[in-house]
């Protein structure tokens, strides 16, 4: 048999929970729920450099992000003060919801997804 997949967005958690309990009961070959970020790998714990700070972006922005994620949120113009921005990352719809059904599913689990609220 033939798979589909899915990658549905939605607003928190529990809506992706509880769209995968529903979709339980149909034939589900794998499923994840996921948060995705701008900064990805974002570790409160991080090296720190000579200057005592993780990076730029944890002095303009506040943020606790250190390492790599740390050098590339530093390279977001906000960071540096020369531009008001308005590059926001992603906002509300930041939990992904990925799924792999079996074809005769396939049209059944878009329908739960989408009447729950889901973006696919």
């Amino acid at each position: 048999m033939s798979e589909k997949n899915i990658l549905a967005y939605f607003k928190s958690p529990e809506e992706a929970e509880s769209v995968s309990r529903k979709l339980q009961s149909l034939r589900v070959v794998d499923m994840s729920i996921d948060r995705f970020s701008m900064y990805p790998g974002t570790d409160p714990y991080g090296d720190r450099n000579l200057t005592g700070m993780d990076s730029l972006s944890s002095v303009t922005f506040g943020n606790t992000i250190g390492g790599d994620a740390g050098v590339l949120a530093a390279t977001n113009t906000s960071a540096s003060g020369m531009s008001d921005g308005g590059q926001g990352g992603p906002t509300g719809r930041d939990i992904l919801l990925t799924v792999v059904v079996e074809e005769e599913s396939f049209d059944k689990a878009m329908k739960i997804i989408e009447e729950a609220g889901g973006f696919v």
